[in-house]
């Protein structure tokens, strides 16, 4: 695969939402054919109906397989062929079917290693799982999908902030259940791997949000107990983390320029802040997953769908960030594969290592030689 046309999988989101208009306006640019090899796994009619619809000027071709895609062009790979009815705005069954068709085929393929990354259009989560699967995550089931079993946590990225939570989307509630040290600080080396893989920041520096406010009788439970051990162990550990940090000095006095990703400890601590700082729109990457996988924060069926409205930036970014991570990491695991063996050797004492001292074995060769 020519490092230069990475093939990009990507997913046509909910039937009913904004995901084709995005993946058009996307790739009405003939620069982005420059970057990448775009396929798009979705349903020819839902495409057809969208491109009229909406007036869109972009061609496509329809393909079956993953190994007739050509570059220069926006490819179509068929998932469904039934009919489908398009009621823009509004969830249903079929919609939510389509969007699931694309996605398993995608991580499919993926983990098949035919195509180089994934970038997912809007969906509804609401919509997305049965009333059997909740509480499941998109990134959870994706997991699920690739047959793995590591951590995964969603990062939002924005031109300012990078940033995560620890809970999810939990009910306020349920939080403090969930707030242990050894989870902190199994995210905070996630954090920190992701960074340096992904992201190629050679020393990352995380910053740890507390869950309380500041009271005047001092630290809260949670802050005493768990965040602030947590960020203690990391520091003895070798990680360059930080905190616990109040939320609202932190982002208020922009403490977070220092920093190169946030832990938050609940999903709106996370998000308001990294919503009023986003001027493109945010990005979405599942960190902890053997597969690369993007997508933007827009809602699927928000006001927008089916009116031509949508500001498809925030797609774009999503589709830069996954070449970006892509090359990153293959150029971050190279060097492991083939590494250098040793320069030196180990004696019992350990604190006694000796590079190939060269005086010291003409020394000695001096001394063997007859005078």
């Amino acid at each position: 695969m020519d490092d230069n046309k990475l093939r990009i999988a990507i997913t046509q989101g909910d039937a009913n939402g904004i995901g084709m208009e995005l993946i058009f306006k996307t790739f009405a640019s003939p620069e982005m054919f420059e970057l990448c090899t775009p396929i798009v796994y979705g349903s020819p009619k839902v495409a057809a109906y969208h491109k009229k619809a909406l007036n869109l000027d972009v061609n496509f071709s329809i393909i079956q397989d993953v190994a007739e895609a050509k570059p220069e062009r926006l490819n179509l790979l068929a998932i469904a062929d039934e009919d489908v009815k398009i009621e823009f705005g509004t969830p249903n069954e079929d919609a939510a079917t389509l969007a699931r068709k694309a996605i398993d085929r995608a991580v499919a393929d993926c983990k098949a290693g035919v195509v180089g990354a994934i970038v997912n259009a809007p969906i509804s989560e609401k919509h997305f799982f049965t009333a059997q699967e909740q509480p499941v995550s998109l990134s959870q089931y994706i997991a699920k999908q690739l047959g793995e079993t590591n951590e995964v946590l969603e990062m939002s990225l924005n031109e300012c902030l990078r940033i995560t939570t620890l809970s999810g989307e939990l009910a306020i509630k349920d939080v403090a259940n969930e707030i242990t040290k050894e989870r902190i600080e199994s995210a905070v080396r996630l954090l920190h791997h992701s960074l340096r893989r992904d992201f190629m920041v050679s020393i990352p520096r995380v910053a740890v949000l507390a869950l309380n406010p500041t009271l005047e009788d001092g630290p809260c439970k949670e802050e005493q107990e768990m965040i602030a051990p947590a960020v203690k162990q990391l520091i003895a550990d070798g990680y360059t983390a930080f905190g616990p940090y109040q939320a609202d000095s932190f982002f208020g006095d922009r403490e977070f320029d220092t920093f190169d990703a946030v832990l938050a400890m609940y999903h709106d601590q996370a998000m308001i802040p990294f919503k009023a700082l986003s001027c493109e729109g945010g990005v979405r990457f599942i960190t902890g997953l053997s597969a690369v996988i993007t997508s933007t924060d827009d809602e699927a069926l928000d006001g927008k769908a089916g009116q031509g409205v949508a500001d498809e930036m925030a797609f774009r970014h999503a589709i830069y960030l996954a070449l970006d991570v892509s090359r990153n990491r293959k150029a971050y695991d190279l060097p492991y594969k083939n590494p250098l063996k040793k320069l030196y050797h180990e004696k019992r004492d350990e604190s006694d290592k000796v590079r190939f001292n060269v005086t010291k074995k003409k020394e000695n060769n001096e001394e063997q030689q007859p005078k």
